[in-house]
């Protein structure tokens, strides 16, 4: 089955941009390679390939210590609340926690106050591991930023802010 495009009223051109909402890009005009979108899909790959380099020598891969830092930073402590901070779906997260424990990194143990609930722990070789990741990821985080100026990090996270405001508003 084929997707259908939306037609536009009696010869009316579809819009290009909502109501109040600049115009940057048009749809008659569209070229993939200037879309910001694109071009942040781009980054995050080459961010991700680079990440897996760094962490190979962890035996980890760029999803894998993504988890073992939020338990670290106590962003989560079980599968549910990692996989909500890490906007994966639930089942994903429970087969990397699999694996994770499998490499003896994270345990499991039932809550002592709800039996039903699965609280995640880092063992002691997971808690090691998170106190190197950081330097990992700085060291592709730093190279991407070569030639950078400090205010021009400042002003491309300040911009990337921005732009995920703008779309938790849409």
């Amino acid at each position: 089955m084929t997707a259908k495009l939306s037609s536009s009223p009696a010869g009316k051109k579809p819009l290009s941009a909502r109501p109040g909402d600049p115009e940057f890009y048009r749809g008659d005009a569209y070229d993939i390679r200037e879309s910001v979108g694109y071009l942040l899909r781009q980054l995050r790959v080459a961010t991700e390939r680079a990440i897996d380099a760094e962490m190979a020598e962890h035996d980890l891969t760029s999803v894998q210590w993504s988890p073992l830092l939020m338990l670290h930073y106590g962003l989560g402590s079980t599968a549910a609340e990692l996989a909500r901070n890490g906007c994966v779906d639930t089942g994903a997260m429970t087969r990397m926690l699999d694996r994770l424990e499998a490499k003896g990194l994270v345990a499991r143990a039932r809550c002592p106050k709800d039996r039903r609930v699965v609280q995640l722990e880092l063992t002691p070789e997971g808690q090691r591991l998170c106190a190197l990741i950081p330097y990992g990821l700085a060291r592709v985080q730093n190279s991407l930023l070569r030639g950078f100026s400090g205010a021009e990090v400042e002003t491309i996270k300040a911009l990337i802010r921005r732009m995920l405001d703008n779309a938790e508003r849409r």
